[in-house]
C-alpha cells in the first residue's frame, strides 16, 4: 500500500500527465494495487504539490482507462478505486487508438496475420471442449443459408475472437480481439459490395471450417498456416479489389 511518503511533490510542467506517471509508476512497484484507495483528490493535490485541477485530469484518464473505479458517497468504502482493466476495456481502447491512428491498412492486416497465427497455434494445444463449442457455434450461424451480411460479419468476428480467447493467453488474446474488431466496419464494407455475395460467403465459410477442423484436431503448424493464408488472402483477392478506385 502506498504511503504518504511515496506522494512527493511532481515538476509543474504538463502536470496531469506527470500525476499519471507518478501513479503509474506506484502501480508498476507494487505499492498501489487492485482494489487500494486513492487518497482524496484534496488530499493527492496537497502530496504531489499539484492543482486539484491537474489531479482531476489524471483520474478522469485513469478511469477512461479502466483502471480507476470511482466509489461515489462519504463513507469508508467511498474514494477511487485501482481496478484491474478488464479485457474488453483494453480492447475497447486499443481499438480506438487503431482507428484514430490511421494505420494503413496493409499494416493492420499484417499486424492481424501475426497474432492470429499465433492465436490459431496456441488454440489448437490448448483449446478445451468449450472453447470449440463455441467456435462451433459461430460456424453453424455462418452455415444457415440467405443471413444477412451484417450479422455473418458478426459471427466471422466472433469466431475469430473465439479462437483468440481460446489460446490461453490474456495479452495475445486482447491483442488479437483489438486488432480483428479494428477491421470489422471494413470488412461489412466489403461484404456490401461484393455482387456474388453468396460465393464469397461459400469460400469463407470453407476456410473457417478448415481452421476450426486444425484447432480442434490439435494440429498447430496446419492451424496457424490455415488462419494466416485466410487473413492475407482475403484481402488481397477481395478487401484490396473492392477497397480500389474505379479507373
Amino acid at each position: 500500500m502506498a504511503g504518504p511518503e511515496d506522494w512527493e511533490p511532481v515538476a509543474r510542467s504538463r502536470t496531469y500527465e506527470l500525476v499519471l506517471t507518478r501513479i503509474e509508476q506506484l502501480i508498476h512497484d507494487g505499492r498501489l494495487r487492485v482494489g487500494d484507495r486513492l487518497p482524496p483528490e484534496r488530499e493527492l493535490s496537497e502530496l504531489l504539490g499539484v492543482s486539484r485541477a491537474a489531479v482531476r485530469e489524471a483520474l478522469r484518464v485513469l478511469e477512461a482507462q479502466g483502471a480507476l473505479r470511482p466509489r461515489v458517497g462519504t463513507g469508508p468504502d467511498s474514494g477511487n478505486v485501482i481496478a484491474a482493466m478488464p479485457g474488453a476495456g483494453l480492447t475497447q481502447f486499443l481499438r480506438l487508438h487503431i482507428a484514430l491512428a490511421h494505420f494503413p491498412l496493409d499494416d493492420v492486416v499484417e499486424a492481424r496475420a501475426v497474432l492470429e497465427r499465433s492465436s490459431a497455434r496456441l488454440a489448437a494445444e490448448r483449446a478445451r471442449s468449450e472453447d470449440l463449442a463455441r467456435m462451433r457455434e459461430q460456424l453453424d450461424r455462418m452455415d444457415a443459408e440467405s443471413l444477412p451480411r451484417e450479422v455473418f460479419n458478426d459471427c466471422d468476428t466472433d469466431f475469430h475472437v473465439a479462437i483468440a480467447e481460446a489460446a490461453g493467453n490474456r495479452l495475445v488474446a486482447d491483442l488479437t480481439v483489438s486488432v480483428r474488431n479494428a477491421v470489422r466496419k471494413t470488412l461489412l464494407t466489403v461484404f456490401n459490395r461484393v455482387d456474388d455475395w453468396e460465393l464469397l460467403a461459400a469460400r469463407l465459410r470453407a476456410e473457417h471450417h478448415e481452421i476450426y477442423d486444425a484447432v480442434a484436431a490439435g494440429e498447430v503448424d496446419r492451424a496457424g498456416d490455415a488462419v494466416e493464408a485466410h487473413i492475407r488472402s482475403v484481402h488481397r483477392e477481395i478487401v484490396l479489389p473492392s477497397l480500389s478506385p474505379v479507373p
